[in-house]
């Protein structure tokens, strides 16, 4: 497996560690930054969440300059703009002006989920109901605001003529639908609900149609990434991972917490078995188990980039895990 055929990536989430400030989580942000720069990622893509205190990643276009501003040649974008949190119209505005100020760097990643609980997406955009629905219109607004279109007195200024990258997010067939019929990039979020990825990857290749901005289809897969020297020391890391997992399912708010060898006896085993479907598609092990099972997940998906998320409590660590994964993906 080679950089030239399958690209790699990172996402972000920016969460806390136990005990870590927003200030400390954003500083780490940049920094993983710009190890993946240095180390030859293609991109780096920062989340959408509201009302979470684990995470820092509420401010979606504000880390992505601040991460611009401390890189020079890797691309940043959103992983992504939860779309119905905003109008099409001020998100044009704030990419096009990130997109002017760093040139052909900026990346805009879409999503239709409010990236958050009933009551926040509520407090995000009150007047908003049915989001859901006006997904692709919303989208294709985007497009307007983005092209060379003279035929509206409505412009989003610096936005016009810039043609900022979109890319459409999923974990759904309907999401592949939605990415093949536009012509634009599609990214499954295998990283946390894996189990429609076969099925929608093979729908958004069957589907789609080639678009001014795309000839082919273009698939970006999320993957949990765990990589250590050893098998047993990737496994020993990877329990951080399940304890965030098993935080989503049971509701708990808290930071990423130190590896616990022994955290699976103390679960309940439907809650264990509920995060373990979310972590499905991810690779732990040394460089070796990782190549293997990259290779596994090729052999079923022929993605052409990974998009690569890993929840590791020491920075040390987790900074190592990301060299060995692009020394594994380079070959």
């Amino acid at each position: 497996m080679t950089q030239t055929t399958t690209e790699l990536s990172i996402l972000n989430l920016a969460p806390l560690r136990d005990g870590e400030t927003f200030n400390q989580a954003i500083d780490n942000l940049v920094d993983l930054a710009q190890l993946a720069e240095r180390t030859g990622y293609t991109r780096y893509w920062i989340a959408e969440h509201h009302n979470m205190p684990y995470l820092a990643s509420s401010a979606t276009s504000l880390l992505i300059q601040r991460v611009l501003d401390k890189t020079s040649t890797i691309r940043v974008g959103s992983g992504g703009v939860m779309l119905p949190n905003h109008s099409p119209f001020v998100v044009a505005e704030q990419y096009g002006t990130l997109a002017s100020l760093y040139p052909n760097r900026v990346d805009l990643g879409l999503g239709r989920a409010p990236g958050t609980d009933p009551a926040t997406a509520r407090a995000i955009r009150r007047h908003q109901d049915d989001f859901a629905m006006s997904f692709p219109s919303d989208i294709k607004e985007l497009q307007f605001y983005f092209g060379n279109d003279d035929s509206d007195k409505v412009r989003a200024y610096p936005a016009k003529g810039l043609n900022v990258p979109l890319y459409i997010l999923g974990s759904s067939p309907e999401s592949a639908y939605l990415a093949a019929e536009l012509g634009l990039p599609y990214a499954f979020a295998s990283h946390f609900a894996p189990r429609f990825l076969t099925q929608a990857v093979e729908i958004y290749r069957r589907e789609f149609k080639p678009s001014d901005v795309l000839d082919k289809p273009k698939v970006i897969v999320g993957l949990n990434a765990i990589v250590a020297d050893t098998d047993s020391e990737a496994e020993l890391l990877a329990t951080t991972s399940l304890q965030f997992f098993l935080n989503v399912v049971t509701g708990e708010r808290s930071g990423m917490k130190p590896p616990a060898p022994d955290i699976e006896s103390h679960i309940p085993p439907h809650i264990l078995s509920m995060a373990k479907s979310m972590t499905a598609c991810s690779v732990i092990g040394s460089p070796q188990t990782v190549k293997a099972q990259l290779e596994q997940l090729q052999s079923q998906v022929n993605a052409d980039e990974f998009m690569a998320v890993s929840y590791i409590y020491d920075k040390d660590k987790q900074a190592r895990s990301y060299e060995l994964l692009a020394d594994v993906v380079k070959g």
